[in-house]
C-alpha cells in the first residue's frame, strides 16, 4: 500500500485491520495487510518492506494466556496467509512463506515455506528475492 494507515481512536484502519499499542508498531513500504487481522504490539511488532499478510491474521507480542512476551518481526518479502496466528517473539525470515491457517510459535529462517499447527518447515523456497 502505498497510503500510510490513518487509526480511529480504537485503532482499526481504513482497510479494517486493527493494531492495539500503535506506538509499538513499524510498517514497512509496499506492505499489504489483509482486513480483520489483528496485531497486539505491547512488546513490538516489525513489519518490514514488501511483506504479504492475509486475511484475519492475529500477530501478538504479548500472550496472556501462556505468558510469553516478545517482539514480533517480519522480515522483508515475507509472506504470510490467512487466518494464521503469530506468537510473541517470533521472527520470520526474508523471502520466507507461511502457509494459511498456520500457527507460529517459533522462529522461521529466511527463504523457507513452513505450514501447519504448530507450523513446521516443508521446503526451501524455490525462488529468492532480494
Amino acid at each position: 500500500m502505498n497510503t500510510k494507515p490513518e487509526y480511529t481512536e480504537y485503532g482499526m484502519t481504513q482497510w479494517n485491520w486493527l493494531v492495539r499499542y500503535r506506538n509499538n508498531f513499524q510498517l514497512g513500504e509496499n506492505t499489504q495487510i489483509g482486513a480483520f487481522t489483528v496485531i497486539d504490539a505491547m512488546n513490538g511488532v516489525t513489519i518490514q518492506d514488501n511483506v504479504k499478510i492475509g486475511f484475519s491474521c492475529v500477530i501478538l507480542s504479548n500472550s496472556t494466556i501462556d505468558n510469553k512476551q516478545g517482539s514480533v518481526i517480519l522480515e522483508k518479502n515475507c509472506k504470510i496467509g490467512a487466518n494464521t496466528t503469530i506468537m510473541p517473539g517470533v521472527r520470520v525470515g526474508k523471502n520466507s512463506i507461511v502457509g494459511a491457517n498456520s500457527f507460529v510459535n517459533k522462529n522461521i529462517p529466511e527463504n523457507e515455506v513452513w505450514f501447519g499447527t504448530p507450523a513446521k518447515f516443508v521446503k526451501r523456497c524455490p525462488i529468492t528475492l532480494s
